[in-house]
């Protein structure tokens, strides 16, 4: 009989931590079935990932997984909660499941707690009340789960997590699949551009923390040809867009919204780019990787670790539009050194960084915490 998993989120729209389950829940096939809970009910466009045949429902009424701590909302979720064989909960917009097992264990399924990174809220200094909350809650996990070394310290440090329990497993992704030829026809815009253009991708989630606003006005001082292509959505938009004509290259920024199977377009980028103000382990430097691309983005969370030897000496020691485009604008001086990158990139994905390892880690922790060591395997 498969076992039961339930999902808990703040939002089910298509991010690291959401893409990353979904690829685990395809993984586990008909070993489980899956109940997933987004405290934003219109917020589920991760779904559209889950493989055909997994089983899987979005709670239509579960308790509210946000407001004011209440002994009584969290009976409520602890309730809930004892209908499953194994609760995941994911970033501080899922701790009250955390905290709702500290008060109300009794009888609860095991709850495993995954980290992946902070909003705008905590991007450029932790909160001390919310350290303070999660030193509190997470006691009551079986594990806390995180996937860059970033974090491994700030979980040891701020939260007082014990190391028995604290678990780093390095975010994978089908490395093999991004070998093939990319579909220009996703991104339609880009088949009339003119020879000898640079095209700089960036996937991400369009909110404030990403800085994409940035990005735009780093690429609009490059002495070449470019177009700027932005997969995914968000309240940002609108910004973005304000951003390109402010910098009057409005015709030269695309904004494709979310598009599913990167592997289907990466390789219609020349370089990656991000200008986040925090990250920790992206899969879309992962991607870009593994598609043969070199990347500039900040030195933040663990990205100047995960790129090549090479790559390194392309990531800004400052996050500034000036610092930005520079390096953007050495990948369009010497494109044989791009190529020597991506490459690079690209062998360094395939060895550290293919899923077949990070599905086999999550198995085993998972079953381990059900005293169920096959279950998923």
């Amino acid at each position: 009989m498969p076992i039961h998993i339930l999902h808990l989120h703040s939002t089910f729209n298509l991010g690291g931590k959401e893409a990353r389950a979904v690829r685990l829940m395809n993984a586990f096939g008909d070993k489980a079935r899956h109940t997933i809970v987004s405290a934003m009910p219109d917020q589920l466009e991760a779904r559209a990932m889950i493989a055909q045949g997994i089983k899987y429902e979005i709670a239509l009424d579960p308790p509210p997984l946000s407001g004011k701590p209440s002994a009584k909302r969290y009976e409520a979720i602890a309730r809930y909660m004892r209908r499953f064989d194994l609760v995941l909960t994911y970033n501080w917009g899922a701790i009250d499941g955390v905290m709702a097992a500290r008060v109300f264990g009794k009888g609860l399924p095991p709850v495993i707690h995954h980290e992946d990174g902070f909003n705008q809220d905590e991007a450029e200094r932790l909160s001390p009340v919310r350290n303070m909350y999660r030193r509190i809650a997470l006691p009551a996990a079986n594990a806390l789960v995180v996937p860059s070394e970033v974090l491994e310290r700030i979980a040891l440090k701020h939260w007082r997590q014990p190391a028995d329990r604290l678990f780093r497993i390095a975010n994978g992704i089908p490395t093999m699949q991004f070998a093939g030829k990319p579909d220009v026809e996703l991104i339609p815009e880009l088949k009339k551009k003119r020879p000898g253009t640079l095209v700089v991708g960036a996937v991400a989630g369009l909110r404030p923390v990403k800085d994409l606003p940035m990005l735009v006005r780093a690429v609009a001082g490059l002495n070449t040809r470019f177009k700027l292509v932005i997969v995914g959505e968000g309240p940002e938009r609108q910004a973005i867009l304000d951003a390109a004509e402010a910098m009057a290259i409005e015709d030269d920024v695309i904004l494709p919204g979310f598009l599913r199977e990167p592997h289907r377009y990466m390789g219609l980028f020349d370089v990656f780019a991000l200008s986040s103000k925090s990250e920790q382990a992206p899969l879309s430097v992962l991607e870009a990787m593994a598609a043969g691309l070199p990347v500039v983005a900040p030195m933040v969370g663990d990205i100047p670790a995960m790129v090549g030897d090479r790559n390194r000496h392309f990531l800004p020691p400052e996050r500034s539009e000036v610092v930005l485009r520079d390096r953007i604008d050495m990948f369009v001086k010497h494109p044989e050194e791009r190529r020597l990158v991506g490459e690079e990139n690209r062998a360094r994905a395939r060895a550290f960084y293919d899923e077949s390892e990070m599905i086999a880690a999550y198995a085993r922790l998972y079953g381990a915490a059900m005293g169920r060591p096959d279950a998923l395997q």
